[in-house]
């Protein structure tokens, strides 16, 4: 198998029209694991203890099982279920199987940055009488979030690098469209390759940016503890 510049070449254009369904599945992903985060912090601060371990071990389960595993579940197994019986088309799957499981490890960001919020700021929104949603909105989150936006912009590069095995269950992004080209043609090198360096042209400044607001953030803390 030999190199050719001109496969190289021609199969970009190809492979960048998957890029868009590539960074527009991430962009849900995240937007969906982000939100269902918090479903996870919700329910670890129920006063219900057997709730809270059930959810809990559901939460240490996710995590433990691939990804990968989780998808096929979700994409072929679900619909046979009797209960559920829904089949789900491929973009949607993809996004309930990775949005679930990066949820899971989003929440532990939440529960940190909740945790870090000064115990003084509880009892300060408890003796105003705030109720429970202005206490959250108004006190905690907007002290809990910004200290983890670097964490979180962590796992939407790790997501980013995720993405791709969506294409197991048939959702026509960049690896998908690359290994239909292989097969058809027989030359693999090639649009992998492309595919690698355009996750590399996003995946590593993007990497520089969120090491960036980190260290932002981490002076702005450091003044705030000498103060």
């Amino acid at each position: 198998m030999t190199w050719s510049w001109e496969v190289f070449f021609s199969v970009i254009p190809m492979i960048f029209k998957g890029l868009w369904i590539t960074l527009g599945l991430t962009l849900a992903c995240y937007l969906f694991a982000a939100v269902f985060g918090f479903f996870w912090v919700f329910i670890s601060r129920l006063p219900w203890r057997p709730v809270r371990w059930l959810f809990g071990w559901l939460a240490e389960f996710i995590r433990s099982t691939p990804p990968l595993v989780q998808l096929f579940f979700i994409y072929y197994a679900w619909p046979m279920m009797p209960v559920v019986g829904v089949s789900l088309n491929p973009f949607v799957a993809a996004i309930l199987g990775l949005g679930i499981h990066f949820s899971t490890y989003m929440s532990e960001v939440y529960r940190s940055g909740i945790e870090s919020v000064d115990k003084g700021q509880w009892e300060a929104s408890t003796a105003l009488n705030l109720s429970t949603r202005q206490k959250w909105m108004k006190i905690i989150l907007p002290q809990a979030i910004p200290p983890t936006i670097p964490m979180l912009g962590n796992y939407l590069i790790i997501m980013f690098k995720e993405v791709p095995l969506a294409s197991t269950i048939g959702v026509v992004a960049m690896l998908h469209i690359a290994n239909d080209y292989g097969a058809q043609y027989y030359k693999y090198v090639e649009p992998l390759t492309v595919v690698a360096l355009f996750f590399l042209l996003l995946s590593y400044p993007s990497a520089l940016l969120i090491n960036k607001l980190e260290k932002k953030y981490n002076r702005r803390f450091d003044k705030k503890t000498l103060a």
